[in-house]
């Protein structure tokens, strides 16, 4: 069995083998999808494909539509020659469910594929042509969040942007460059009116892809190279709009034991490519089944009819209820929190944690009763019922190959969303008290522990990476497991750390804490426990959890 057009012909030894395939005329969609192309997808990763990709699928099998998308890729064009065009654009999404069944699914809906790279002219022009076309109604993204910044992690401006900004949009080299000469190729064809939708997994996500190109769009305009009317129309609404989304499905990369699987149902060329830029991408994909899609409905050429396949379409205010309720208390915290302890006590999957008594406690504590407290009910998802489900579903499902250790990356940048939002609730709140915060500190001691880069047995262990982590863990450098200071000691070399709002929100010696003191004398306190020497660890989260 070949994942290719002319592998699928045998359409029954396919379905014998338990695969769902493509249920319309493929053939007529790639010749609609050509001619009239409606939907661009901007990133070919493993969200695009079992999320997005698969939409679009069931809206086809439905006969919702009638073109599929246009996939392009700009980071890694190598994923485009290597595994997409080799597979004839095909995929293979296997959902792994909670009851331990699988779902095979070949994907079919990609109708063309496309590089991001004005050094391939004819890719660079086709992509021209097709942002020119009348029946292109939006352009969606998974670039992840630092894909639409104009600036390093320090602020300055990216070579590659400051280069674009001066040499206009004929050949540029930056990402959100390129994006943006699409657009002025869809001005200069009449002003045609499109949706950029940013569904990358970030708060305000369609303020964020409207800055980076406005920015563009502005500065063109303003040394001559594009004519203003360019950024008039990238700043009016009503031809270009930058809906907000919430996007959530949890996709870790493609697993060994999954591409078994389908090894022994007989597929053949599975092996993983890593790209010359370190890429890794198979053909196939597996994901969760879970999965939801909020977006503002601002679309000025009308949109597809994805509200038939599951997803949300509300305004903007709804859309920034659910990400909160989704970022700030029913999931991203009880993710951070088993990272965290999950790393330090040993786990290798997140799964395997729910589990444990002490950890299954701590996430039900943190989710039920001190975030949900906090949440504003979007309306079109219930909070209580989506966190049943992350809970219950989701994160103890052992068929999700996810890892505390990929879920550690990059902490200090998620603590103040998704912890400090709602420690300033609480704070704001005639009817809640900080002081009743007792797991929340718990999981911020956790951190500093988990820093410190030794495990509970006492045992050194790989920290993830984090843009931050040089200048945080100086904090705990002076710190050694079995040796204890005193509490003003501690507190002393930590209190810098404590107070950094970009990292938690707020300060966190200015709240107060259910020690009496401040929350910051609360996590000073747990994190004196924590390293009184080997399994200190475990013997202070089960203390906490049981309390």
């Amino acid at each position: 069995m070949k994942l290719s057009t002319q592998g699928l012909e045998n359409r029954q030894e396919w379905r014998d083998k338990g695969y769902d395939l493509p249920h319309y005329d493929r053939e007529a969609m790639i010749a609609e999808t050509k001619e009239n192309p409606v939907w661009v997808h901007f990133g070919a990763g493993n969200i695009f494909r079992a999320f997005q990709a698969n939409l679009a699928q069931k809206m086809l099998n439905k006969g919702e539509c009638k073109s599929g998308i246009t996939v392009v890729e700009g980071f890694d064009h190598e994923i485009i020659e290597k595994q997409y065009r080799a597979h004839d654009n095909l995929s293979v999404l296997v959902t792994l469910k909670s009851d331990g069944s699988i779902a095979k699914t070949v994907i079919g809906s990609i109708g063309e594929s496309c590089m991001l790279d004005p050094t391939f002219p004819e890719e660079f022009g086709r992509l021209k042509e097709i942002f020119s076309k009348d029946s292109l109604q939006m352009a969606t993204f998974t670039i992840t969040e630092k894909g639409y910044s104009l600036v390093d992690g320090k602020g300055a401006e990216l070579p590659a942007v400051t280069t674009d900004f001066a040499a206009g949009p004929e050949k540029p080299v930056s990402y959100i460059g390129k994006v943006t000469a699409l657009l002025y190729a869809r001005y200069k064809a009449g002003e045609k009116p499109i949706a950029m939708v940013s569904t990358d997994n970030c708060s305000h996500n369609g303020d964020k892809l409207y800055a980076a190109v406005s920015a563009f769009a502005n500065k063109w305009a303003e040394n001559g190279l594009v004519e203003k009317g360019f950024a008039d129309y990238i700043n009016d609404s009503s031809k270009v709009s930058f809906p907000w989304s919430m996007i959530d499905k949890i996709t870790p990369r493609p697993d060994a034991s999954v591409e078994e699987i389908l090894k022994q149902d007989g597929l053949e060329d599975l092996a993983p490519v890593v790209t010359t830029r370190g890429t890794y991408v198979a053909a196939f994909v597996n994901a969760e089944e879970s999965e939801y899609l909020v977006i503002e409905d601002k679309f000025p050429n009308g949109r597809p009819a994805l509200d038939k396949v599951g997803v949300i379409f509300t305004e903007k205010e709804t859309v920034d209820k659910v990400e909160k309720m989704k970022v700030c208390t029913c999931l991203n915290p009880l993710h951070t929190s088993l990272a965290v302890y999950g790393c330090i006590l040993g786990f290798e999957k997140i799964s395997s944690e729910m589990v444990d008594r002490d950890l299954n406690k701590l996430v039900e504590i943190v989710g039920y009763k001190e975030g949900l407290p906090v949440v504003v009910n979007p309306g079109v998802i219930d909070p209580e019922q989506f966190i049943d489900t992350v809970v219950n579903i989701r994160i103890p499902n052992p068929f999700m190959p996810d890892t505390p250790q990929r879920i550690a990356t990059d902490t200090s940048q998620k603590l103040s969303i998704r912890f400090g939002e709602t420690i300033k609730a609480y704070n704001a709140s005639a009817d809640l008290d900080t002081r009743d915060l007792k797991l929340i500190p718990l999981v911020f001691a956790g951190w500093l522990r988990y820093l410190m880069g030794v495990d509970d047995n006492g045992e050194a262990f790989q920290i993830s990476d984090d843009p931050l982590l040089e200048s945080v863990q100086k904090y705990v450098a002076d710190f050694k497991l079995g040796e204890v200071p005193a509490k003003e000691e501690i507190k002393a070399k930590l209190l810098p750390l404590l107070q950094n709002q970009q990292i938690f929100g707020l300060d966190l010696d200015s709240v107060p804490g259910c020690g009496g003191g401040s929350i910051a004398d609360t996590v000073v306190s747990y994190f004196a426990e924590e390293i009184a020497g080997k399994g200190a660890v475990r013997a202070t989260l089960h203390k906490y959890v049981n309390a």
